[in-house]
């Protein structure tokens, strides 16, 4: 198997006398869709937090890419291509899909943000763009309001401008959030193209898509890692099944 992509080495993140995560070790390889999952209270939206720079962890380190990111900001994290999406990106309502990402581009580029139109009529910014909405399936819905866009439309528009930000690594924080059932199929869908191409570190609560998309699955239980493997593996281990999967699957 390759070098982790991304790895974890004792992450700790205490808030006041509440540990967060706790001691917490993972490695995600090149080409995978790895799955974080565990109970409300689990630490997992701290952990993602950790991992893209938002919070500093108080012991243990950050490898990726071979590099030691531990210390780094979340700027510098994101020039070397671990990209955190739903969180990191901003729709602007306003904007069409394809002026937000021509926006995003723009932005990572480092080019100032002096008048809108800079990015909205720049071919340099206008035609990768059009390829990151092709790449997510909104080639069609380029010239569409982000705020007509339906709410699976706008994740999938998210997800385009953090592609632009040109990461190796996607972290997504429960990208099926307030989906229907359909929109959430179609998501699933979409998810799974996009692994041809990225490598992505996934937080998410239906179980259905967990068990549908990871390659491999780690457990958060009250901060811990309780385990960690395939999809076969974790169904079938019992500390997970009395710990979390036991419990509603949803909750």
């Amino acid at each position: 198997m390759a070098e982790p992509l991304l790895e974890t080495s004792g992450l700790v993140k205490r808030f006041g006398g509440i540990v967060a995560t706790d001691n917490v070790s993972l490695a995600v390889h090149p080409g995978e869709i790895h799955a974080v999952i565990g109970p409300n209270g689990a630490g997992k939206t701290t952990l993602i937090a950790q991992l893209s720079g938002e919070l500093r962890s108080d012991s243990g380190s950050i490898r990726f890419a071979g590099e030691d990111i531990t210390g780094l900001p979340v700027y510098d994290r994101s020039r070397r291509g671990l990209a955190r999406s739903f969180q990191i990106t901003s729709v602007f309502r306003a904007f069409t899909a394809l002026e937000n990402v021509a926006l995003a581009l723009q932005a990572h580029d480092g080019h100032s943000f002096r008048f809108w139109k800079d990015a909205t009529s720049d071919p340099a910014l206008i035609e990768p763009a059009r390829r990151m909405l092709d790449q997510v399936g909104l080639g069609p819905r380029a010239g569409v309001a982000a705020a007509e866009l339906a709410h699976g439309e706008q994740r999938q528009l998210e997800i385009a401008m953090a592609l632009a930000t040109g990461p190796r690594m996607l972290l997504l924080d429960e990208p099926m959030a307030g989906m229907g059932r359909d929109e959430a199929v179609r998501m699933t869908g979409f998810l799974r193209e996009l692994k041809q191409s990225e490598t992505i570190l996934l937080i998410e609560h239906d179980m259905d898509v967990v068990f549908a998309l990871a390659d491999r699955i780690t457990v958060l239980v009250y901060g811990r890692a309780i385990a960690s493997g395939t999809p076969a593996e974790i169904r079938a281990n019992p500390e997970v099944r009395q710990a979390y999967l036991g419990e509603d699957e949803h909750a």
